[in-house]
This record gives structure tokens, sequence and C-alpha cells, in this order.
């Protein structure tokens, strides 16, 4: 397959705790065709981290991955279209995104 390549993203939460609270529950377990439908994609690690609101997100990536056919993917997925709805509930844009964007790639500044 070749060397992983990462890519990194950020996203906010609704900044409540309760809500906050929910959505980390419900990544303790996500549901199985959530977690095939990122396999199938090309994605072979994805980590999400969290300070206060804001969540950042790692993800490794084969060389079969591209973000167009995991869209595409995702759009073609009733069941990752059901996630991303009810996900949606618990998170908010960053104050940069575009309508309709969510997790926003972010650029790497440095490297050791």
């Amino acid at each position: 397959m070749g060397n992983l390549k990462r890519h990194c993203f950020a996203l906010d939460l609704v900044d409540d705790p309760k809500l906050m609270a929910e959505y980390k529950k419900y990544h303790e377990k996500i549901w199985p065709e959530i977690t095939a439908s990122i396999k199938n994609a090309g994605i072979e690690v994805l980590e999400i981290y969290c300070v206060g609101n804001r969540m950042f997100m790692i993800m490794e990536v084969n060389d079969t991955f591209s973000f167009e056919r995991k869209s595409q993917m995702d759009a073609d997925n009733p069941k990752v279209q059901e996630w991303e709805r009810l996900m949606w509930k618990y998170q908010q844009a960053l104050p940069t995104a575009k309508e309709g964007e969510k997790w926003l790639v972010m650029e790497k500044i440095y490297e050791l």
C-alpha cells in the first residue's frame, strides 16, 4: 500500500457540557456501519482529540483514499448520512467555515 498520508482537521462542538458529554458517549462505541465506511474509504488510522469544545482529528490514509471518493461513498450511504445528521446536533462550524463545511483541513506549519 505504500506510506500512509496524514490529514488533520478541526471542528468545534456546541459549547454545552451536556451535549459535549453525549457526543463523547457516541464515540465510545460508534456504529459498526460508520467504522466500516471509514475503513472502506482507505482510512487506516482515525483519532479525535478534544480540548474545551475544540476538536482535532488525525486521519492516516492509504493510496486508495481520496476526498472525492470518500465524499461520494458518504453521499451514497444512508447510515453515514443518518450519523452525520445526528452528529451535527453536537457540532458547530468553525468561524472560518463556509456554508455547509464541517471538519476543516488544517495547514501543517511545523514539523520536527
